[in-house]
């Protein structure tokens, strides 16, 4: 039951990162804006543990993943606008 929640809480935290921060050359679709909130969730998490934030083992909950979510749009908007300019 835990990998369903972290679905529905990555596909949540997707949306309202890709809501906060729209842009034309995003990822888009179901599945892109799943895995968006599910990367960005478990990067949250390895950063609040690196930083302290959280014990080991410990996830970032649903505002660190929006927030992971909302680094990785940032990330791939930086990348992306690069690549398309060259």
């Amino acid at each position: 039951m835990s990998i369903i929640w972290t679905i529905i809480i990555g596909f949540l935290a997707g949306v309202v990162a890709k809501f906060i921060m729209p842009g034309s050359n995003e990822p888009s679709g179901f599945v892109m804006t799943t895995i968006l909130g599910i990367v960005g969730s478990i990067l949250a998490s390895y950063l609040g543990q690196a930083l302290g934030w959280y014990k080991a083992g410990e996830g970032a909950g649903f505002v660190g993943a929006v927030v992971g979510a909302i680094i990785l749009l940032a990330l791939y908007g930086f990348f992306a606008g690069r690549r398309s300019a060259v």
